[in-house]
């Protein structure tokens, strides 16, 4: 018989379940109305209570609070978790203090994105990552591939193995007990205000105020007193992170036995402050305008984005000795040819919405809404795209040196419906086709400030 060579790409099927509702699922259905709750990554959550608008304007001008359950919370503990994480993801851990955050990326050993995650050093042995809901399952999967030495870490040395073995637990499964952890994020500028109001702790309350980004503390909760059959005392980790670009945001892990209480606290202690309940619709307006990527959008996907063209290649130590998925980063790095860029568009109302796999032109000369029997040539696709305010802002995938900070660009609006097929509208377009722009707009910075 033939010797078993393990693959160098990691492939996983996910399988098809039905939705389920996220821990705070019940306290959505009193919020909003049903219809407005849909399936997303395998978890029944809300698009929006009030309305995507109203919630982003919410964010940016006073406070909202997101229902985060559904991402995925691991626990990667003892002596081999430091060693383990730092083969397995593209940052340096040995750079995370204990009471830290790090952005960092999980790849294969073909280089492939397979998640974007935050790794939280709780201990110098004990350490906490949320991962994506909807590759929650998949991360598992490769973690169990890579301790039992079922996938090629080194495509260089297929024979190396796995020397870091730690002890891998899932935060949000009964069987971590009292160490269950869940997501709820409250972002904006009243954020800090709002969670202070949490605790009668003169010292936490400090602590909150100080805390600095990418940074968190753990901490007892006095409006969420233990009670019997709950796990745990009253403990919370409090973190300096978020997923809205706002300049003040966190994100709380509480016990998912104690979310409903903590959630309709932060609602309550907030109203003042001018709170508001946020749903996915304004997580994704925020985070596209503030040029945050996605998975699947503008990271990895159908173009297999690597963090080079997302603009993260700060996240990926080449230095290191060694990282699962180095030598395609290293090529990567020296070798890729396009970028994800953020360009505003007109947005007031009847502009027609850009959407995905929409075309982007190379454009100059003409104002935003002045048409022409001009071309463009085609430098990239549309990946995300979303309001705020009276402008579109959307997220694209160009040409690295075609598209720079103040060029003027155009869209191509895809053909969305058979009558436009009709009319001569393209359900496609190429790299390189010169097509007349239905829309101008501006590449702006990479990232917004707020």
């Amino acid at each position: 018989m033939g010797k078993t060579v393990c693959p160098v790409e990691f492939v996983f099927e996910k399988p098809q379940t039905a939705g389920v509702g996220s821990a705070l699922y019940q306290e959505h259905l009193r919020l909003t109305d049903k219809s407005h709750i849909v399936d997303f990554a395998g978890f029944l959550m809300p698009l929006w209570y009030s309305s995507i608008s109203d919630e982003h304007t919410a964010v940016r001008q006073k406070a909202g609070i997101f229902d985060c359950t559904h991402m995925g919370v691991l626990e990667i503990a003892g002596a081999d978790a430091a060693g383990f994480l730092n083969l397995i993801t593209t940052n340096d851990i040995n750079n995370l203090g204990i009471g830290c955050a790090q952005y960092s990326y999980i790849l294969d050993a073909a280089g492939n994105v397979l998640d974007d995650i935050i790794v939280y050093r709780r201990r110098a042995d004990k350490f906490m990552m949320v991962v994506n809901a909807a590759n929650t399952l998949k991360i598992k999967a490769y973690f169990e591939a890579l301790k039992n030495d079922r996938t090629v870490i080194d495509p260089d040395n297929p024979g190396r193995k796995l020397e870091y073995k730690p002890i891998i637990r899932d935060m949000k499964t009964p069987c971590a007990n009292e160490d269950c952890r869940v997501d709820i994020a409250l972002q904006g500028p009243a954020a800090t205000d709002i969670i202070s109001s949490l605790t009668e702790n003169s010292k936490i309350r400090e602590e909150i105020k100080n805390l600095k980004s990418f940074h968190f503390i753990e901490a007892d909760l006095t409006v969420i007193p233990a009670k019997a059959g709950i796990y745990g005392d009253s403990d919370c980790i409090i973190s300096r992170t978020g997923y809205t670009g706002a300049k003040i945001g966190f994100e709380l892990f509480v016990h998912p036995l104690k979310a409903s209480q903590l959630w309709n606290k932060l609602i309550e202690k907030g109203r003042p402050f001018g709170l508001t309940p946020c749903g996915l619709g304004a997580r994704d307006s925020l985070r596209i305008e503030a040029g945050l990527p996605l998975y699947g959008h503008e990271l990895a996907g159908p173009f297999n984005i690597s963090p080079f063209e997302a603009g993260y290649g700060w996240a990926v130590k080449l230095e290191k000795e060694f990282f699962i998925g180095k030598t395609a980063m290293q090529h990567k790095a020296k070798t890729y040819d396009m970028k994800v860029a953020r360009i505003r568009l007109p947005g007031e109302k009847g502009i027609r919405p850009v959407r995905q796999n929409d075309g982007v032109l190379s454009w100059h000369g003409l104002p935003a809404r002045e048409t022409s029997n001009k071309t463009g040539e085609c430098i990239g696709f549309v990946l995300s795209c979303a309001n705020a305010g009276e402008n579109q802002v959307a997220l694209v995938y160009v040409n690295k040196v075609s598209a720079n900070e103040n060029d003027a660009v155009g869209i191509y609006y895809l053909a969305r419906s058979q009558n436009q097929i009709q009319q001569g509208k393209l359900q496609s377009v190429q790299k390189g086709q010169n097509l007349q722009p239905d829309i101008t707009g501006t590449i702006v910075s990479r990232f917004e400030k707020f």
